[in-house]
């Protein structure tokens, strides 16, 4: 494999280009804002794919670890977004942005980042299954329980979630039971990031007026992503350390604990509400991007 490839298929050299690029070639978010969602299930489709269908054989072993990816996702972070975007926000669309945001499952991304972080690989991928399987009922009651029904077509916000969720699981074991997931297995990882490109570049340059222009708007906007990834991810991290859990386990609950699923988020803005609403996930997806690169290095330290 050449340097160039190599190069291409890093996951956080393809986050970094995707930023630098929505910054300053945003010109293509027009076309590629349609891309968002189909992106969004080709990466979800695929990344699910880690989810074998027969952890689902033993349902009582997989009770205590799906509970604590809900807990992780919803309990602890979602009302610690909802609570400090209260709190801070108080213009609607953002404030709408934050709901969607705190609705959303954790991020796909957790499977594979408790792989390199060396995380407790099982707790992550039932957490996460456990987190998307809740979601199909705690999503719609958040959005619909928060945000203005005026505004929001119930429908459509079902009907995106069985695109974004229900048709990707379906599509992942379909693929499983074809024996297309060997075939593919190799260029999986590629593919995922490359549709991330698209979302995040999507996200950030529809934004990228309101971002280079409005700082006083997005220093409480990015101090509300900072809070609930950052710092949160440190408290998650201590206080399990005093109850001395083992550092895999306490991993993979971090990422739980702090990861949402900002491109679903900001489709769901995006498709549903405004660009104005997707700011907070596409700021979010900014300083997401710069603390998955501080774990990364935080672990060659440990």
């Amino acid at each position: 494999m050449s340097k160039l490839e190599i190069f291409l298929r890093n996951r956080n050299v393809i986050f970094l280009v995707a930023l630098a690029a929505s910054l300053l070639v945003p010109h293509a978010a027009p076309l590629t804002r349609h891309l968002v969602l189909p992106a969004l299930a080709l990466a979800m489709s695929l990344a699910t794919m880690e989810i074998a269908s027969n952890i689902f054989r033993r349902p009582r072993s997989l009770l205590f670890p799906a509970l604590l990816g809900i807990i992780m996702s919803y309990i602890i972070l979602g009302n610690l977004i909802i609570g400090l975007s209260a709190l801070i926000i108080h213009d609607e669309m953002i404030w709408t942005g934050f709901v969607l945001l705190a609705s959303v499952p954790p991020a796909i991304a957790v499977i594979p980042f408790s792989g390199f972080l060396r995380g407790n690989a099982r707790l992550s991928l039932i957490g996460t299954a456990g987190a998307y399987l809740g979601a199909l009922v705690i999503m719609p009651l958040i959005a619909l329980g928060l945000l203005s029904q005026t505004e929001m077509d119930p429908f459509k916000l079902l009907m995106i979630t069985l695109e974004l969720i229900v048709l990707p699981l379906a599509v992942s074991r379909w693929l499983i039971q074809n024996g297309i997931r060997e075939r593919i297995e190799p260029y999986r990882s590629t593919i995922i990031n490359w549709s991330f490109f698209i979302v995040i570049y999507t996200l950030i340059a529809l934004n990228r007026n309101v971002i280079l222009d409005q700082t006083m708007l997005l220093m409480p906007i990015a101090s509300i992503s900072i809070i609930t990834m950052f710092i949160l991810g440190f408290l998650i991290d201590w206080i399990l350390g005093l109850f001395h859990i083992p550092k895999e386990t306490r991993t993979s609950l971090v990422l739980l604990g702090t990861l949402k699923n900002q491109g679903l988020a900001g489709g769901l803005a995006l498709t549903l509400f405004s660009q104005e609403a997707a700011l907070p996930s596409a700021i979010s997806t900014v300083v997401m991007i710069v603390y998955v690169i501080w774990l990364d290095f935080k672990k060659r330290w440990d």
